[in-house]
């Protein structure tokens, strides 16, 4: 990662991490949460242009692989999950459904959030497919590489399709951990056998 990305990145963490302890606020993985809540995090997901819609059913099973949990007061003010496609035999985890109350963002607690997670999965290939600048530069700052879709194979191209998260490229972006970076040739090479 280069130095000067390195070096704000972590000055912006522990800046949020910081600002999280001044307000009360507390980072909590989890593998459950309330039906309730569930609902609730839907409903957003359905009501925000920002965020694709997620059912119950859908948040349900992303909750199987965990996600992070904002907290304030035994109340949810922010969360992000993993979403897990399986491409062959080989599992890609998607940041997904993520979210900040709006009393807190402007202090990169989205950021924090995506860091606790893209930490989570180092060892997974991670993929995050954006449009916002802001999330660009937030995958950049946690050290993950832009690709094109001439870097992934057609069978991986094909898949993202079927799973509808091709996106226009002049819209949207790419982004891989250091992990999908290092095994991207690999795993092309795996998945073109498969034709």
């Amino acid at each position: 990662m280069n130095s000067i990305l390195n070096i704000e990145k972590n000055t912006v963490v522990e800046e949020a991490k910081a600002y999280c302890e001044a307000q009360g606020l507390e980072v909590v993985f989890t593998h459950e949460i309330s039906k309730t809540h569930l609902q609730i995090i839907s409903e957003r997901t359905k009501h925000l242009p920002a965020m694709y819609h997620a059912s119950v059913g859908m948040l349900l099973d992303r909750l199987k692989n965990g996600c992070y949990l904002l907290m304030k007061d035994g109340e949810i003010v922010g969360h992000i999950f993993a979403h897990r496609h399986t491409i062959d035999k080989y599992s890609v985890y998607e940041r997904s459904s993520l979210w900040v109350q709006k009393a807190y963002r402007n202090n990169n607690l989205g950021l924090l959030l995506m860091d606790f997670l893209t930490k989570k999965f180092s060892k997974e290939f991670l993929i995050s497919i954006a449009q916002d600048q802001t999330v660009h530069h937030n995958n950049e700052l946690l050290g993950m590489r832009h690709i094109t879709l001439k870097d992934l194979s057609p069978v991986l191209i094909e898949t993202l399709e079927k799973l509808g998260k091709l996106r226009d490229e002049y819209k949207y972006k790419y982004y891989v951990n250091p992990y999908f970076e290092s095994k991207i040739n690999q795993f092309n090479k795996i998945l073109k056998s498969k034709i």
